[in-house]
């Protein structure tokens, strides 16, 4: 491929006029995702998605016109101001209004979908949501059915029950950094089927081992009518630990912080795969930078609620400290 930015393009001759062609490809893309499952498969759920005011209004709905489910929009008009809320459903406030709705309506499911749609979390029908982790291992399995034996990715602020479903569907787990084109890279090199991040990121082989959130969201969704259980029973064998969510800091020196606490925390096995790693036996912390912003990422695990909390306040106080 020629690289443009080193070798550009001979100039147009003088006088040559070019051509354009204007192709809409929102059909081509909606019956692209809809390959990827079973649609007799599928039973008439609800689904309620909160799509931000962002690209979802568009995709969402053109996917899901061709399947059983019913889908109930929200802020579907498509204004990059977001006047409802910020589209990062990362962040559990911007899941109160696609929570609301599902208790509302009695949604089998809720889909909060950020700014362009690559990225989806899920709500059960409790309202209750998921974390990226318990939704990657749902499609892990689901990939793994087809694919047995195959290699997925998870990335290193990942629970540690996903390798451990992984392996338990048949399939071989491998960590890595976090970062959407940094996994897209590897899963080309190592020829890996399926990769799931915290981050509300899937990644599928045969979507060219790009992510997608409406494609996540109805893999899911055939997920959950095979099933034939609620999804707030069906994640139940997934939810294992306590975790913190991700929870960010401003500090000045990201990496002399990062070295304090790795000190601090320096009789326990740690690596340096993506930022520090800390393993405390029944719980663990990842801490790094942030990829796309000026913060320090800290991701914690425990075996109990009240163990994560406890450990959260500790290890939240020990950045502080360092950071002052």
């Amino acid at each position: 491929m020629r690289d443009l930015a080193l070798d550009p393009p001979p100039p147009e001759p003088p006088g040559r006029v070019g051509r354009r062609r204007d192709i809409d490809l929102l059909d081509a893309f909606a019956r692209h995702v809809r390959s990827f499952v079973d649609t007799e498969a599928m039973r008439p759920l609800r689904a309620v998605a909160d799509v931000a005011n962002g690209m979802g209004g568009l995709v969402v709905p053109a996917v899901f016109a061709g399947l059983p489910p019913t889908l109930d929009v929200l802020f579907g008009e498509l204004d990059g101001s977001f006047p409802n809320h910020p589209p990062d459903p990362l962040q559990e406030s911007n899941l109160a209004d696609v929570c609301r709705r599902v208790r509302e309506v009695g949604a089998d499911v809720g889909l909060a979908f950020d700014g362009d749609a690559d990225r989806v979390f899920f709500v059960d029908d409790r309202a209750r949501p998921l974390s990226g982790s318990v939704v990657a291992a749902l499609l892990a399995r689901t990939v793994l059915r087809r694919r047995p034996g195959a290699l997925v990715l998870y990335n290193a602020a990942c629970s540690r029950m996903l390798p451990e479903v992984i392996a338990e569907a048949g399939g071989r787990a491998l960590r890595t950094r976090v970062g959407h084109t940094l996994i897209k890279q590897q899963m080309a090199e190592t020829g890996a089927a399926f990769a799931g991040e915290h981050s509300g990121h899937y990644y599928f082989a045969e979507n060219h081992c790009s992510d997608s959130g409406v494609l996540a969201a109805v893999a899911l969704l055939e997920e959950l009518s095979r099933a034939g259980l609620p999804l707030s029973e069906l994640r139940r064998p997934y939810d294992r630990y306590a975790g913190s969510g991700e929870v960010n800091f401003t500090v000045d020196d990201p990496g002399a912080v990062t070295e304090a606490l790795a000190r601090r925390y320096r009789d326990h096995p740690q690596d340096r795969l993506d930022g520090l790693t800390v393993d405390c036996g029944d719980w663990w912390f990842n801490l790094r930078p942030s990829n796309t912003e000026p913060l320090l990422r800290l991701n914690l695990e425990a075996a109990t609620p009240a163990a994560c909390a406890r450990r959260l306040d500790e290890v939240r106080n020990a950045v502080r400290a360092l950071s002052s």
